[in-house]
Parts: C-alpha cells; sequence; structure tokens
C-alpha cells in the first residue's frame, strides 16, 4: 500500500464563503410574519439553514408540531418569545436566549407581548426552510387566518416530515 505523502496541504481556495449583507437575503412573509432566509443550504450541501424570522406584536406561530428529520434552533434576537412546549409549561426566552428543538419535541411559538421580537432559525438539515417557502406559496392570494390557516400549515408540514400535535 503506498503512503500517503505528508504535509500536502488541501486544496480548499476554490471553496466559495457566502456573505449576507443586513437587511438582505430571501424576504417574504407568512401572513404578519416576516421571514428573512440566508442560508437555504444550497451552498452547504443542506446541512444548515438559517433564517431571521421578525413577529409583530400579539402574533402566534404555527399549531404546535415535532420534527420527524430535523433539528432546529432559536435564538432570540429582538424583544421577548414564549416557546409552548405541550405537556410542559411554556420557555419565556429573552433577547439572547437560545432555544434547542431535537427531533421528535413538540413545540410552538408566539410573540403575546406589546413589542416587536426576532430570532434567528437553523435547521439541520436545511430542507426544511422549503417548508417556509411552500407555505408562503400557498398564501398568495390573499390572507388566511384561523383554522384555514392551521389547515394550510397542516398541509405544508406534513411535505417536510413535520407532524402536528394532536389536539386533546
Amino acid at each position: 500500500m503506498e503512503e500517503m505523502p505528508k504535509n500536502q496541504p488541501m486544496p480548499t481556495n476554490h471553496i466559495p464563503v457566502n456573505y449576507v449583507p443586513a437587511k438582505t437575503g430571501d424576504i417574504f412573509s407568512l401572513g404578519e410574519i416576516t421571514i428573512r432566509v440566508m442560508e437555504d443550504g444550497s451552498r452547504t450541501d443542506n446541512r444548515i439553514g438559517a433564517a431571521e424570522f421578525t413577529l409583530p406584536p400579539h402574533s402566534g406561530g404555527p399549531p404546535p408540531h415535532w420534527h420527524e428529520r430535523h433539528d432546529e434552533t432559536f435564538l432570540v434576537t429582538q424583544g421577548r418569545m414564549s416557546f409552548h412546549l405541550p405537556g410542559k409549561p411554556d420557555v419565556v426566552a429573552e433577547e439572547g436566549g437560545y432555544v434547542v428543538v431535537p427531533i421528535r419535541a413538540p413545540h410552538t411559538f408566539s410573540n403575546p407581548n406589546d413589542k416587536e421580537a426576532k430570532f434567528f432559525n437553523t435547521y439541520t438539515p436545511a430542507f426544511y426552510i422549503n417548508y417556509f417557502k411552500m407555505l408562503a406559496e400557498m398564501m398568495k392570494g390573499g390572507e388566511m387566518t384561523g383554522e384555514a390557516m392551521r389547515k394550510a400549515n397542516v398541509q405544508a408540514m406534513a411535505n417536510f416530515a413535520t407532524i402536528p400535535v394532536p389536539k386533546k
């Protein structure tokens, strides 16, 4: 067997680094929530996706759910968020607070406060970023609220190995 040469530099100068300036990226809305996708997985072989969410005061998130194929993290960057964990006490995360949601951990979130809130969200693997894009497409042509919005969420979730928590 031939021995590998030692101290050979690894050719990495062809690998691009991506920079997303503030207030840029793929920006779209889900009703009153604004999403800024900064990494959709296309530059990381789908190993990680990242987005910033802006929630106005007194706004909710998706129906309670869990993920079968990806982990998710939330870093609160402005305001205060409530993370609702069915069967457990809510987690109130202040600015700088970090929430890790592993596979099969039921959760959802909201901003029940009087001020805007923002969070930085990651997904590993990145494919879940397409759930938000699909839901935005489903919402085009009119605002969805209440039961119609819940049904659209559940329909989009089904395409991304995401299971709604059964209603009790």
